[in-house]
């Protein structure tokens, strides 16, 4: 729980604020009282992603599902706003540890604790299928350990238990590691793979480990696809009904009434000793606004009374069911990558290659040449039209100065992934997938490197960027300008306030660091590169006039994703064209 900043709301509705939960890509997380003194959690939508037509239907389905959901396993819905800006949904307060939280500080469960827990979560999922609803997301950031028994969260990603297919080709629902092969393979979801995300989960809390390991999205996937669960350490027969709960063929899968017949639980759960030391670890929470005030949480006079700026749609109603509301979380989505190469400058090639991605395949034919004076350079896709063609597509933007900074005010899916392969991860040779990049008019070329070391496979402090467009010397005089922002973005969502990931790591889900608009024909006579270096030449900006500077790439070691922008004529007006990326850390 951490205080209110200034630039947080006093209330939300009707609701006085009264400390932050957590926040992720999609927004903020608020503790608040209801006007009749009940406590809420929060989730407030980020306004820049209600323009997002996809996250804008997934938190809608949220609500709705909450809504729907009624159990003594899950949060009921006290409130929501979804005609205006800021969205939110308001739900009751649970308070408790995350599974995750709890098994990460004390270790993995006894076995009989798990039993019991795997029996409660089991009738948890029961209940949600009985209202005609699929969970899609259980894995152990979604449950929550409260006094009266785990309570089930975050169903931004829920479905009707008749919709099995996705509406978008390649995003598989759910965490890696957690969502079936059924699902990573043909995008179908139904009871059977909350019944494998069932077992994942319950292997986590028996082993403390992650049940299919850690590593990249797409090695974690493969191997839930591929490879057994991790049950070592557990107790035989709980390992075996965990194995059973994760069969790779959904029909081999048990029931929900077959898994808790298996458990023999003969007490509840909240009478194990061990459930019952987790649960009792809750962190206080003011009672009013006077005492998160006394406690530091509010600014004195942030809360001074003011009539509510946004009138419910759900209405205040609800049907209490255990204790008070929920935590909700933000989670990730996972969406796989295409293929993109990197190199050495000192060694010159030219390539075209077919990559297959996860679980099916996929083709993508990349032309890149390397010199020994610039970086690597692509061409992905696309015919490149002539140097005359650039000069008048670029005319329309030739009368408009660029903005010195582009606004981090959207998602990004651009994922760039080290190879898999062991030989093209030794040159730091991986894939990147762009989700609406659009052609650039001239044959765009660009690379990343070590600053320090431009053989290295991976970058240690420094990474330099190159672009440029290819052949734009021939011109007989400076073609008019066209104005590139490099956005570099770490694996996971950066905290602010410590400059590293959250404690419950997300993946990236904005446009992360970028640089200062720069004309890509600024050494255009001369055939050079324009050439940037990170983190020195790179700030994150918000709407709200919020400027984070560049972390260090050692603060968050995994897969960095390097996307080129062409800017036009304000912070908020640009597009993608190009996408690379590096790793830091070991290869």
């Amino acid at each position: 729980m951490d205080a209110l900043k200034a630039q947080d709301p006093a209330r939300i509705g009707a609701h006085t604020l009264l400390a932050r939960l957590g926040a992720g890509g999609m927004g903020q997380v608020y503790l608040g009282r209801s006007p009749g003194g009940r406590l809420v959690a929060i989730k407030v939508i980020r306004d820049e992603i209600t323009d997002h037509p996809e996250a804008l239907a997934r938190f809608r389905r949220e609500v709705e599902t909450v809504r729907a959901v009624r159990s003594a396993y899950t949060a009921n819905l006290i409130d929501a706003s979804l005609d205006a800006a800021p969205l939110w949904l308001a739900t009751e307060y649970v308070p408790g540890p995350t599974l995750s939280k709890a098994v990460g500080e004390r270790g993995p469960l006894p076995a009989e604790s798990a039993r019991r827990l795997f029996a409660a979560l089991a009738e948890a999922l029961a209940s949600v299928h009985r209202a005609g609803v699929t969970h899609r997301d259980l894995k152990p950031q979604n449950v929550i350990l409260s006094p009266q028994g785990p309570v089930l969260i975050d169903f931004g990603i829920a479905r009707g238990a008749a919709d099995t297919a996705l509406t978008q080709t390649g995003l598989a629902p759910g965490t890696p590691g957690y969502t079936a092969p059924e699902v990573i393979i043909s995008n179908q979801v139904g009871a059977a793979a909350d019944v494998f995300a069932l077992g994942a989960t319950l292997a986590y809390a028996a082993t403390g480990r992650p049940p299919f390991g850690s590593g990249p999205t797409h090695a974690v996937s493969y191997r839930a696809v591929h490879e057994d669960i991790d049950t070592h350490g557990a107790e035989p027969e709980l390992a075996e009904l965990i194995r059973e709960c994760v069969a790779k063929d959904p029909a081999q899968r048990p029931g929900l009434d077959t898994v808790i017949a298996r458990c023999v639980v003969t007490s509840a759960l909240t009478d194990d000793p061990f459930y019952g030391q987790l649960a009792d670890g809750v962190e206080s929470v003011p009672e009013n606004l006077a005492a998160a005030v006394a406690a530091g949480l509010v600014p004195p006079g942030h809360g001074a009374p003011t009539p509510p700026a946004y009138a419910p749609t759900a209405g205040p109603g609800y049907v209490p069911t255990v204790a008070p509301g929920y935590v909700p979380t933000l989670a990730p989505s996972t969406p796989t990558a295409a293929s993109e190469r990197r190199r050495s400058r000192r060694t010159p090639w030219l390539v075209a290659i077919a990559v297959a991605v996860v679980v099916g395949t996929a083709s993508a034919v990349v032309l890149r040449t390397l010199d020994g004076s610039g970086g690597s350079r692509a061409k992905d896709g696309g015919s490149s039209s002539s140097t005359s063609s650039s000069t008048s597509a670029t005319a329309s933007a030739a009368s408009q100065k660029a903005p010195d900074y582009i606004l981090n005010d959207r998602i990004s899916r651009d994922y760039w992934t080290l190879s898999t392969d062991p030989g093209d991860a030794a040159h730091g040779i991986g894939s990147c997938k762009q989700v609406g990049a659009v052609s650039a008019p001239e044959e765009l070329q660009y690379g990343v490197d070590d600053a320090g070391d431009p053989d290295s496979p991976t970058v240690k402090e420094q990474a330099r960027i190159t672009f440029r467009f290819k052949y734009a010397e021939i011109n007989k005089t400076k073609p008019e300008p066209y104005y590139v922002s490099v956005g570099v973005k770490p694996p996971h969502e950066i905290d602010s306030d410590t400059g590293k990931p959250y404690e419950v790591m997300m993946e990236s889900k904005n446009i992360g660091y970028t640089s200062k608009p720069l004309d890509i024909y600024k050494y255009w006579k001369g055939g050079k590169y324009v050439e940037l270096t990170y983190p020195d030449d790179f700030q994150s900006h918000y709407p709200k006039g919020q400027v984070d500077q560049a972390i260090p790439v050692a603060n968050d070691p995994g897969d960095w994703t390097a996307v080129f922008y062409h800017v036009k004529g304000s912070p908020t007006d640009y597009e993608s064209v190009g996408c690379t990326g590096f790793r830091v850390g070991s290869s």
